[in-house]
């Protein structure tokens, strides 16, 4: 299994990254940690340097902190990304988050960051991954008018089944965490996204587990289950492809 969207450079997984991580070898390929804040840039190379080719990385900046970002520190980001294009796998998390941000101002200033980064996943010939909380028709609109139809395009968590069709319509991808067990419309998802577009993750810390602390990316087998019990198609099919999905979108290799 892989996860592809976790969030290692969080205080709960970085303090225990070095008994963890042997532990998760033995049940995962490849664990994809997204660095979504300015600040956590350094810590999250570090981390990639000690564990890869196990870890791979993603850089961008998340939406949500769009109130306390200047544009030297988005343009600070995009040069780091540019400095470090050997050691990313992708750009993320990005995108437009309407549920924590209200404001029509930050809201814009959410579009003008998310086309940046678009702009520069298409320079840099990068897959995307692309955060959208109450802003999915937004979003959509925002991918199509940069022309990333038939792109790498990774919608995370999504949990809006009336993008499905669109989603499918220009060849994007998906990622389902933990929350399908209990999600009816993420279950929605899962039945009527095609498996050859679907990835596992888990967003860890966060959806912690019943007896867990936190979540860890040992979790995707939650969702892995899950998919594999709505599509009535075997645990280990559901693996292989989904496997296979990241792999080959995020170019994934073991050396």
């Amino acid at each position: 299994m892989i996860d592809v969207h976790c969030h290692l450079e969080q205080k709960e997984l970085y303090e225990n990254l070095d008994k963890l991580i042997p532990k998760w070898k033995s049940k995962l390929k490849f664990v994809i940690s997204s660095c979504a804040h300015q600040e956590d840039l350094e810590k999250t190379l570090e981390i990639y340097q000690k564990f890869q080719p196990f870890v791979k990385i993603c850089i961008g900046l998340h939406p949500e902190f769009i109130k306390e970002l200047r544009e030297e520190q988005i343009n600070g980001v995009i040069k780091f990304i540019h400095n470090h294009t050997s050691e990313i796998s992708a750009i993320g998390e990005v995108g437009l988050d309407y549920h924590w941000v209200k404001e029509p101002l930050f809201r814009e200033k959410q579009k003008d960051m998310f086309v940046k980064f678009i702009k520069l996943a298409r320079e840099l010939n990068f897959p995307l991954v692309v955060h959208s909380w109450d802003s999915t028709p937004d979003a959509i609109a925002i991918l199509e008018k940069e022309n990333m139809k038939n792109k790498k395009v990774l919608f995370h968590l999504l949990q809006d089944k009336f993008a499905i069709p669109k989603i499918i319509e220009n060849n994007w991808f998906i990622s389902i965490g933990p929350s399908i067990a209990k999600s009816k419309d993420i279950k929605k998802i899962a039945r009527d996204m095609p498996l050859n577009r679907i990835m596992l993750e888990t967003d860890s810390p966060w959806f912690k587990q019943e007896g867990q602390e936190f979540g860890t990316p040992e979790n995707v087998q939650v969702a892995l289950k899950k998919i594999a019990e709505i599509k009535t198609l075997e645990e280990s099919y559901v693996e292989k492809q989904t496997d296979k999905n990241a792999e080959e979108f995020f170019k994934l290799r073991q050396n």
